[in-house]
């Protein structure tokens, strides 16, 4: 989906900018936090880019897409798929790293690293996966309803989010913490998408009874093979 891929390239804007600050700020460079707090910023930032270029373009995403008109009319989609491509390639650049170590020999624990590095890394990799796709709903979801306190909610957890991983090598604390975090933003991003204890009662119910139909027409089908 071309959303996917122009999302990814505008994280990719944000890294290019955030880079290009950090080797400007020479003084500051040993401060991993003054990294961390304008790389957040600027990924937001051009999260914000993306979306504006979304609204200038769905005039002209309704004449291409006429016969998938519901990923157009669906807001919760786009934003959706967006939320994917920064999360997908914001992890591939956090473990792009890491796998290239894992190719040299094994230097685990050599000078007194956790034995614990490479799962952590994954695990907090992943849920910053996920921790996009929510912030990529919650934030579409805030632009359209000009409910400018969800942005805010966005930009503070993932300044918290970038925040708790200073903390490493406490894995035991900041991969709970991440995954906390995360659990937090998706609850924000389904009410947002309008889910509901109801509404998910009701899909039990509805695929339930679908399975029901399918089963007796599939019963139905085999006596009348037997005849």
């Amino acid at each position: 989906m071309p959303s996917l891929s122009f999302s990814s390239f505008f994280w990719l804007l944000s890294l290019l900018f955030s880079s290009m600050l950090y080797k400007v700020v020479g003084p500051l460079q040993p401060y991993l936090a003054f990294g961390a707090l304008f790389s957040v910023l600027f990924q937001e930032f051009f999260r914000l880019l993306w979306f504006m270029l979304i609204r200038k373009a769905e005039v002209g995403l309704k004449k291409v897409s006429e016969d998938n008109l519901e990923i157009i009319e669906n807001k919760h989609i786009l934003a959706y798929v967006s939320g994917v491509g920064f999360g997908l390639i914001s992890g591939a650049f956090a473990l792009v790293n890491v796998l290239a170590d894992m190719t040299g020999p094994g230097t685990v624990g050599l000078y007194g690293d956790s034995p614990s590095f490479f799962i952590a890394t994954t695990f907090t990799s992943l849920a910053f996966i996920f921790l996009h796709v929510c912030w990529g709903v919650i934030f579409f979801a805030a632009m359209h309803t000009r409910r400018y306190l969800l942005i805010a909610y966005v930009i503070m957890s993932h300044l918290l989010a970038s925040a708790i991983t200073l903390l490493n090598p406490l894995y035991a604390v900041t991969v709970p913490l991440v995954w906390l975090v995360l659990v937090v933003t998706a609850v924000i991003a389904l009410c947002v998408a309008g889910v509901s204890p109801a509404s998910v009662r009701n899909s039990l119910k509805f695929s339930d009874r679908a399975y029901r139909v399918d089963a007796v027409d599939v019963g139905a089908t085999d006596s009348r093979a037997h005849l």
